[in-house]
């Protein structure tokens, strides 16, 4: 009888472990938090040496964590960028070379489909998914966060917005009592999901109150969670808060201030997020990642030194960006990782880590740097890392391979070689001296842009104009070497 007994409990254990491993599975899956700022200078956060610009919080992260010295997006603006992020592609492979306008938005563009985001998959794999603040990624139905594997959708589907409601809102219902239907995506209200909401806060204030909710009920549903989280700070306009404009009074020039303030905003969010993750006890199973989604716009406030260019530009300052990555226990702590790496690396980097699978026929050019990052090896030898910036009539680019960079940029500049990791303000041109590699990376460059599309959409009726109009990309005039 005795036996009976223990063979009874026995197997009432064993269905109990059984029933449950799909949920401790779950939960032993790593959350992943990617926090996106817009248009965010090289050097203005204190871990990258900012002097003027206070970041408290994100500097403890970056500190307790790994700094990425040559980290790079796909592209030197927005969109482009953030579609690359999401496909783990180039954008100019899919047609997404420019940035959906935010006027005259036309439903029919987005990102296509069957590119599927990383977002799927993570979704598939049992995680709780959430997209918060900027999405510029397509503003149809089909191409709502909703449709492309967020669970939790709260921002805007536009390129930017204005920060304040009090003001946005007393415009956009003039544009309403108006009868505009063409209404300034700025100006919109903004959604949960897809139902307009009276948003009352700060704009920075109110994504990082949505983010704080939304790890909350992660921890409620015991799932693990992926949450991409885009400020639209500080992209223009320059909008702050007169508590934050106060830290920053001995900054003279207003733009720069204004500025300084809307990135102590991010930085104060960051703190509630983590002090959340802290109370949840999700702390300590977050691999936590803090990019740009391109360089920083130096003629509206923005510091890229020792970084030569600004957003747009195929130089280092246009799409080499801050970067950390910080997960107690798993992440190196105080290091700087120097080797090459880029935002499109990050989807099948979060795939695997997530124990998910790359959805069947899927395209991508990042790879998984994960092991080679924990032991400090370099994932990109041999590799080239890219930039194309379409201009009026003729197209810039930038590529890395290792410490060397080509830069072409501008209808009538020459190619250019540089070290990229000894001289990243870009002065001293080395294309004299080893011509054979700048040919040979030249060239490599010319191949990949065999891969690229006719865009599918322009940020302006002047710009497809121009495109179809003066021969773009002009590629033939791109890679002559002199």
């Amino acid at each position: 009888m005795k036996i009976r007994v223990n063979q009874t409990k026995l197997a009432l254990v064993s269905l109990f472990l059984i029933s449950t491993m799909p949920i401790l599975a779950q939960v032993s899956k790593p959350n992943i938090l990617v926090i996106l700022c817009d248009d965010l200078g090289y050097s203005d956060v204190g871990f990258n040496g900012s002097k003027d610009i206070i970041t408290p919080e994100l500097d403890k992260l970056a500190h307790d964590g790994t700094i990425f010295s040559s980290a790079y997006v796909a592209h030197p603006f927005c969109g482009p960028s953030r579609a690359a992020l999401m496909t783990g592609r180039y954008p100019h492979e899919f047609g997404a070379p420019y940035n959906l306008p935010d006027m005259g938005m036309n439903m029919k563009d987005g990102v296509p489909v069957e590119e599927t985001f990383f977002s799927n998959a993570l979704q598939q794999a049992g995680y709780y998914t959430s997209a918060i603040g900027k999405w510029h990624l397509g503003y149809g139905e089909q191409f709502h966060p909703n449709n492309r594997g967020f669970d939790d959708f709260y921002g805007f589907l536009g390129g930017g917005h204005d920060y304040f409601p009090e003001d946005f809102k007393v415009k956009y219902d003039a544009q309403i009592k108006n009868g505009n239907k063409n209404i300034y995506a700025y100006l919109k209200p903004l959604t949960h999901n897809k139902e307009e909401v009276d948003e009352k806060e700060y704009i920075t204030d109110a994504l990082s109150r949505e983010a704080v909710r939304v790890i909350k009920e992660a921890k409620e549903k015991q799932k693990p969670f992926f949450m991409y989280l885009a400020y639209n700070a500080p992209h223009v306009p320059l909008e702050a808060k007169e508590e934050d404009l106060k830290v920053f009074e001995h900054i003279q020039d207003k733009d720069r201030r204004t500025y300084a303030a809307m990135v102590y905003a991010v930085d104060r969010g960051v703190g509630q997020i983590v002090n959340k993750l802290k109370e949840t006890k999700q702390f300590e199973n977050t691999l936590i990642v803090f990019l740009s989604d391109n360089g920083g716009n130096i003629e509206h406030g923005a510091n890229n030194f020792p970084l030569k260019g600004t957003k747009g530009d195929t130089y280092e300052g246009g799409f080499r960006v801050p970067m950390f990555f910080h997960w107690p226990n798993k992440v190196p702590a105080g290091k700087r990782f120097d080797y090459v790496v880029s935002a499109i690396d990050l989807y099948p980097t979060f795939v695997k880590l997530a124990g998910a699978t790359i959805p069947e026929g899927k395209k991508l050019d990042g790879k998984d740097i994960w092991s080679n990052f924990l032991d400090g090896k370099n994932t990109h030898k041999d590799d080239m890392i890219y930039a194309v910036r379409y201009r009026f009539g003729f197209s810039d680019v930038g590529a890395r391979k290792e410490n060397y960079k080509i830069v072409k940029a501008g209808p009538n500049s020459k190619w250019k070689l540089f070290d990229a990791k000894n001289d990243p303000s870009e002065t001293k041109d080395l294309s004299g001296k080893f011509p054979k590699i700048l040919k040979e990376m030249v060239d490599e460059t010319k191949k990949w842009s065999e891969s690229h599309v006719t865009p599918l959409w322009f940020d302006n009726k002047k710009g497809e104009e121009m495109w179809f109009n003066t021969n773009m990309p002009n590629y033939d005039k791109a890679f002559k070497l002199d």
